[in-house]
């Protein structure tokens, strides 16, 4: 599809002359000769670039393009001009202009000029929809009371800029809560860098942190930029800040109070904008008691504490959450879309998942892999030793009366059947030793899920 670029000038020949080099560069053009024109055609029409003559009858072109910017900001503008002065060129640009060009024009320089807005606007859209997707991918998913609750904090949480401490035991989701804060933060254009203190040895978590000079030590071959100075501007989040060594915590407590650090081996003080959010599934309380923690740290950094509830805490959101991963994977690897019963949604939500939100995840995981069918059961769920029956609560002895558990016996026995047999209902039905047209009641009165793909055989 032709891009549309609107061209506005109060010359008849500039208007003309300027459709024909873009129209045989592969353009559609439209033209306006006044501002109210350009408007009244931007109401209408979905116009991918401006070309706006600084001088215009009525409406100024500068006054023109602060009301496409008010009504149109994501359309470039590029600003054209025979009088033009550097005043008038910084206030254009001020204005969101993409570019000032002054008359006479050369070919060359507006043709490249248009390639570069157009490629820019490209480019911005391609932006926003990676941010639209990784907003997605780290979104927060549960609708329980004790969800809303959290992501009440975190809407109130990001309007400021103060530090943050979230609680919570592993495999919560601790680190989607901070990029949440980010993400709703003004510092959302900024970088989001995470430091797992867990993971980073602790000779290398200084350098890590503030960054290092040539030199610095052996094997400090080159310069580095630690994640202070890569953070700049936005978030630093401290995963795991509990394993922080005691002499490492003593430095951290030096750059929040001074708001300054050197790298390792330098002498410059560097200046950074930083908001730290830390995380832990420590009882910092009791480190601090066993002198494993700094108390004076822990007050710096837990000035808003979050808590994340463990998965058992809010097994409403088990079917939710399913669903999610589900869709991930179907979306992200390919893999075919599969449902879950409501007997195997029970099993999963009757689990207390000491892994908690990762367990889960990987659990889902699993199942897409290893089952078949594009139902899973609770067959399924135990033939890949996710949950065991006795664990789950799953068992005959649970319901009240002698009709559900022959209901509920007879529903699994004829579930697993009809898979062993690939869904060849009429070998399944000799094999278990009724007519074709009893096993289809049965399937219909037992409320047996059927494959998507399934036809009669």
């Amino acid at each position: 599809m032709k891009k549309r670029i609107l061209v506005v000038d109060d010359e008849r020949g500039i208007i003309e002359t300027l459709s024909g080099i873009l129209e045989d560069e592969g353009y559609q053009t439209f033209q306006a000769e006044d501002a109210e024109k350009a408007l009244k055609i931007l109401e209408k029409e979905d116009i991918d670039l401006i070309l706006l003559d600084v001088w215009l009858p009525g409406i100024s072109g500068i006054d023109t393009i602060k009301l496409i910017k008010e009504r149109y900001q994501d359309i470039p503008v590029i600003m054209i001009s025979g009088h033009g002065n550097v005043e008038i060129a910084v206030q254009a640009i001020k204005l969101g202009a993409f570019d000032f060009l002054e008359k006479p024009l050369s070919i060359e320089r507006v043709i490249l000029s248009v390639e570069r807005a157009l490629q820019f606007k490209l480019l911005e859209r391609e932006n926003i929809n990676l941010r639209s997707s990784l907003i997605k991918k780290y979104e927060l998913i549960g609708s329980s009371n004790v969800m809303k609750n959290i992501k009440r904090q975190i809407e109130l949480i990001a309007k400021g800029d103060s530090r943050v401490l979230i609680f919570g035991e592993s495999g919560t989701g601790k680190e989607l809560v901070a990029r949440a804060i980010h993400s709703l933060s003004e510092r959302c254009n900024a970088s989001f860098v995470e430091v797992n203190c867990a993971a980073i040895p602790q000779e290398l978590i200084e350098s890590e942190l503030f960054g290092h000079e040539k030199g610095a030590f052996t094997g400090a071959i080159d310069k580095k930029i630690g994640k202070f100075e890569l953070a700049d501007g936005g978030t630093l989040f401290l995963d795991e800040i509990g394993d922080m060594s005691f002499l490492t915590q003593a430095k951290l407590l030096r750059v929040i109070e001074t708001q300054k650090f050197q790298r390792v081996g330098g002498t410059k003080d560097i200046k950074v904008s930083v908001r730290i959010i830390s995380a832990t599934n420590k009882d910092l309380s009791e480190e601090i008691k066993k002198g494993n923690f700094r108390e004076d740290l822990y007050y710096r950094l837990n000035v808003v504490p979050i808590y994340l509830p463990p998965l058992r805490e809010r097994k409403e959101d088990i079917p939710e959450l399913i669903n999610c991963f589900i869709s991930e994977y179907v979306m992200e690897k390919g893999w075919k879309n599969k449902t879950l019963t409501e007997r195997a949604i029970k099993i999963l939500q009757d689990y207390d998942w000491p892994g908690n939100v990762r367990e889960l995840k990987n659990a889902v995981e699993r199942l897409m892999i290893m089952t078949l069918s594009d139902v899973i059961d609770i067959d399924d769920i135990e033939r890949v030793g996710i949950v065991r029956k006795e664990f789950s609560g799953e068992s005959y002895f649970q319901y009240n009366s002698l009709k559900e558990a022959r209901d509920a016996f007879e529903r699994d026995f004829i579930l697993k059947k009809l898979k062993d047999n690939n869904w060849n209902m009429t070998k399944t039905a000799e094999l278990i030793g009724i007519e074709r047209s009893n096993l289809y009641k049965k399937i219909k009165s037992l409320g047996i899920p059927l494959p998507k793909d399934f036809s009669e055989n």
